[in-house]
């Protein structure tokens, strides 16, 4: 069977490219995705798939029903885009001005949409079922997983794969973490009080400026000196705006803005409570004052050990020792989390990097792109995935 939709599969990639590309073309930004939603609606119900709508909020979930017995299997993309300004010199270029699709999430959906096409083709051949999770709002906190989980998305579902297209390895690759892929993803929030002065006259201000880079080294000091250097912790401050045009001038108060990535929720919590201590301490000690927000983002993404080593198998019978990438943890932030929190689950990674068509630059930029093929490999390593799961768990 699994040749048949293999072959299948590669008859409808135009089919693919197509949808991608008017996607690419036509993006939307998180928590506005109306059309979009539409179009994958529309495709899944042409499909003879049973469609829910507004799953969350934006979240289409597809339902197919094979004609043997077996177990629940559910494939999930995301469709958002990004507040980025299209730079690329394509025909698929973005129309809407400032907003792309630079991180590939119209490659998931394009891709899952092609599996949920061949699958249905053959449904009667197909043991179990299998739930197709459109997801929304991937790039921006609370993001759109949570609230789909929270509306009932994975009832009945015993397992979950997910897809990401990397443009850091090359188109035919498969890349596979077991245990944490991605990390927990936090953001802070600093506004430093000080006392504005006279550049002249420091010792009668209290200088933000000066307290703001303290702020910036002590923090350094959490994961070289709080944290078990064994456990994986990054401290990062991305943001320090404060004062005006003047050369002269003290300002009365800065802002620091960053991020927090660690994998054990322990790690997270005392890095939390680090941060704010840390803060408040540096402040004190000059008379200064301070506000700390602290917002918790995706938490780490965990691979289930067991399904990882069969997806790993699979991937290695299609595309042998060359083509896998034993990939070591990451620490992006990945909502797919919240997926892996109730149900054993899967996320790896498919190459889409290739020079010859400029498709070489790092998610989020505003070049960005991937060599469309790998909506062909995202699609076997699906299929090879449920129907490998699905006959592990015959009769049981």
């Amino acid at each position: 069977m699994q040749e048949k939709l293999f072959a299948r599969l590669q008859e409808i990639y135009p089919e693919l490219v197509q949808f991608r590309r008017d996607l690419h073309m036509y993006p939307e930004l998180s928590f506005k995705e109306e059309n979009t939603a539409k179009k994958v609606a529309d495709k899944l119900t042409s499909l003879g798939i049973e469609v829910r709508t507004g799953v969350g909020g934006m979240g289409v979930v597809g339902l197919l029903k094979g004609g043997k017995p077996g177990k629940t299997v559910a494939l999930r993309a995301d469709f958002d885009a990004l507040p980025i300004q299209d730079e690329k010199d394509v025909e698929y270029k973005s129309r809407i001005p400032g907003v792309m699709h630079a991180c590939g999430h119209d490659i998931h959906t394009s891709g899952l949409l092609g599996v949920a096409q061949v699958l249905s083709e053959f449904k009667d051949e197909l043991p179990g079922n299998v739930v197709f999770l459109h997801q929304f709002a991937e790039e921006l906190p609370p993001g759109g997983a949570k609230a789909m989980v929270e509306d009932g998305c994975l009832d009945g579902v015993d397992v979950v794969y997910g897809a990401h297209v990397a443009s850091d390895f090359a188109v035919g690759k498969v890349g596979i973490a077991n245990g944490y892929v991605t990390a927990a993803a936090d953001s802070f929030e600093v506004v430093l009080y000080g006392k504005g002065g006279h550049g002249a006259y420091p010792h009668t201000a209290i200088d933000p400026i000066v307290l703001g880079s303290q702020v910036v080294m002590n923090l350094q000091q959490i994961a070289s000196r709080q944290v078990d250097p064994l456990k994986q912790v990054v401290v990062s401050v991305c943001s320090f705006v404060g004062g005006g045009e003047a050369y002269n001038v003290i300002p009365d108060q800065v802002k620091l803005k960053g991020t927090v990535r660690t994998y054990d929720e322990e790690v997270r919590t005392a890095v939390e409570q680090s941060l704010k201590r840390i803060v408040e301490a540096t402040c004190h000690a000059v008379g200064a004052s301070c506000e700390v927000s602290y917002e918790r983002g995706y938490p780490a993404t965990w691979n289930n050990p067991e399904e990882t080593a069969h997806v790993e198998a699979e991937v290695l019978r299609l595309f042998g020792e060359e083509g896998l990438l034993r990939m070591p943890p990451g620490m992006g932030g990945e909502d797919f989390a919240y997926y892996a929190q109730e149900r054993p689950a899967t996320f790896f990674m498919v190459g889409g990097r290739n020079p010859e068509i400029q498709a070489t630059y790092p998610h989020h930029h505003p070049k960005f792109d991937v060599d469309e093929r790998s909506m062909i490999q995202t699609g076997q390593v699906f299929i090879a995935a449920l129907l490998a799961y699905q006959e592990r768990h015959q009769n049981k």
